[in-house]
């Protein structure tokens, strides 16, 4: 039996069709992995003029193999585009899109949500200062790497807008319901617009409706440049408060109302867990809330946000209550800890030494010593505290960019306290 094959890729089953295009999942045998295989249909690439289009937004996907290096992002590995053929060889995920999660039948719960988005604002974000636009941000184009929505990745960036790149700025391309009126209106475009099309997606996951329908086009282009869409709490009154706010001033259509920057509109995200306790079992705290809780860290400063992401899966988060033995003195220790929140007294031989606060480290002195890792003081949590921990084979397996931050990060944190302790013995 002949195996079908396109290119060097064997195919071994359509994952889905579109209007321009079909996705087969595919097998590498080169690098041993499975990939998602996009393939321009051949009465597509063989018309003269619709062909020109189309294989350019696909060169323009193909563009960006190995500029946009995230954690929430689909990878592109390879690419063929010609007068016979095109396609694009790209990260398999295997979930399926967002699609299923904004249907009235089955929304996902208000925390799993805010995860959603919030990634997505990352993703976003960190594609915005390597100087992309996505432009064609909706459900299809945001990928589930499992059915639940656990963790997602964005995919088709044949749309997008790059700096310093005129060949990009295609008019008249992306899905309607979903633009922002400055693209409706085919006005310049900056990142803002992914912040509203991001808003209407965050409206649909909430609501199970889009904030604007019509019978055609040019009628659902009017309402995005001249109505205002009911506000989702109005639709389903259980809707935080919050995050009806949020939804509202990601879709202003006045571009100084809506969020500037990604920061504002992932901080507001990352507030709703804490404001309406949406996330009541502390210990399944939101991947979210840790990844606002390391940036906020001074410690992680320099951390790129691929490096966070990679940090909270090698490290393990615990809510303890005061009085708690966190590191005892005389032990052997294979790991180090941030805190969080809270409080922590530090002691040797019963005496206090120190008081430690939210973002600082402690442990990390016998991970790294040449004593064989014993604890020369113990920290006792002084109130209700979050404690990140990381053992030293996690560390181990950190990249090597997420290791040298780390080891950087050690030698300052070192360097304060040597300076501290000068300053002390100076004034005795």
């Amino acid at each position: 039996m002949q195996v079908e094959r396109i290119g060097k890729y064997e195919i071994r089953s359509l994952l889905g069709e579109g209007a321009t295009s079909a996705v087969y999942l595919a097998w590498d045998a080169f690098h041993q992995r499975e990939v998602a295989l996009k393939q321009l249909y051949p009465e597509l690439v063989s018309d003269r003029d619709r062909g020109r289009l189309y294989r350019q937004l696909m060169l323009n996907e193909a563009a960006l193999a190995g500029k946009l290096t995230h954690p929430h992002i689909a990878q592109i590995y390879d690419a063929v585009i010609d007068d016979n053929d095109a396609y694009v060889v790209m990260e398999f995920v295997p979930g399926g899109t967002l699609e299923a999660l904004v249907r009235p039948d089955s929304l996902p719960p208000f925390e799993r949500l805010i995860e959603i988005i919030f990634k997505c604002s990352r993703a976003l974000d960190y594609a915005f200062h390597q100087g992309v636009t996505h432009r064609d941000i909706k459900p299809a184009n945001i990928l589930l790497c499992k059915p639940d929505g656990s963790d997602i990745r964005i995919s088709d960036f044949g749309a997008a807008l790059q700096k310093a790149s005129e060949t990009t700025q295609i008019a008249g391309i992306g899905s309607p319901a979903y633009m922002s009126p400055q693209q409706v209106r085919e006005m310049p475009l900056d990142h803002r617009t992914d912040i509203y099309s991001l808003g209407v997606v965050m409206y649909q996951m909430l609501t199970g409706r889009l904030p604007f329908e019509a019978d055609n086009n040019y009628s659902l282009i009017y309402r995005i440049a001249n109505d205002t869409p009911q506000p989702p709490i109005e639709l389903r009154p259980e809707i935080p408060e919050a995050l009806d706010a949020i939804v509202r001033r990601a879709m202003e259509k006045e571009l100084d109302r809506r969020y500037q920057t990604w920061a504002e509109f992932s901080h507001d995200l990352a507030l709703a867990f804490r404001n309406r306790s949406i996330a009541l079992d502390r210990k399944t705290l939101p991947e979210a809330e840790k990844f606002q809780t390391l940036r906020s860290i001074a410690f992680f400063r320099e951390f790129a946000d691929a490096e966070l992401w990679e940090i909270i899966t090698l490290t393990q988060w615990s809510h303890l209550q005061p009085g708690t033995m966190i590191m005892k003195e005389g032990e052997a220790g294979d790991h180090f800890c941030f805190l969080a929140e809270g409080e922590a007294r530090v002691k040797k031989r019963g005496k206090l030494l120190n008081v430690l606060s939210a973002g600082e480290c402690f442990g990390e002195m016998a991970l790294f010593s040449a004593g064989g890792g014993i604890r020369s003081a113990s920290i006792e949590a002084a109130t209700e505290v979050e404690v990140i921990t990381m053992r030293a084979r996690a560390l181990q397996r950190a990249s090597d960019t997420c290791r040298m931050h780390f080891y950087k990060a050690f030698l300052e944190v070192l360097s304060t306290r040597l300076s501290l302790m000068s300053a002390r013995i100076a004034n005795l």
